[in-house]
């Protein structure tokens, strides 16, 4: 009896194509198992301490229908929940939330530009605010992390309550530093 017939089955029985893939599917099953994953929140865990930080984001261009009632109402919140890249990463603390105005440049006679308020009336209906948010992070040697994902300047964040929600990216992260030994 031969070991492979004219169709490829061994000893007439199993197909090679079969084995192969039996094989493949044992590899792949054994890997998830056997082989350490990095899915970031026990990596990230390493070596790093929990400290509170401080992060500022910016809004602009965000339209509400009373713009000044909504930054109140964010302002007199405790906490908003953050989305970092469409992952949710928790709740953090409403520290505080500023108003920035909307202006545009105006040409002046001698030449030089002066800042005026913006007339355009469909921007009674829009907000400009910075939002600084507090929470407890991850602290490592290349920066802050939370719910696993770095927080940097320029990082996307959303941010979101019962009403709303809206992206901002970060402007500013203070971490703060141990104090030095004196010596």
């Amino acid at each position: 009896m031969a070991i492979l017939d004219s169709k490829g089955r061994l000893f007439g029985k199993i197909s090679l194509l079969d084995i192969g893939a039996g094989l493949v599917i044992l590899m792949v099953v054994a890997g998830l198992f056997l082989l350490p994953g990095g899915s970031g929140s026990s990596v990230a865990q390493i070596g790093a301490t929990t400290k509170p930080i401080e992060i500022d984001v910016i809004v602009r261009g965000l339209t509400v229908s009373n713009p000044t009632a909504f930054v109140e109402s964010l302002q007199q919140q405790q906490t908003t929940n953050i989305i970092i890249r469409n992952q949710p990463a928790g709740s953090v603390k409403v520290l505080g939330v500023k108003s920035l105005p909307r202006s545009v440049a105006v040409p002046q006679p001698d030449g030089s530009v002066k800042p005026m308020p913006d007339p355009r009336p469909e921007l009674e209906y829009t907000v400009d605010m910075m939002v600084t948010l507090g929470g407890d992070a991850q602290v490592q040697e290349d920066g802050a992390v939370i719910a696993g994902s770095k927080v940097k300047v320029g990082t996307p964040l959303e941010l979101e309550g019962q009403t709303y929600r809206f992206n901002a990216p970060v402007v500013g992260v203070r971490i703060p530093q141990d104090p030095k030994p004196a010596s």
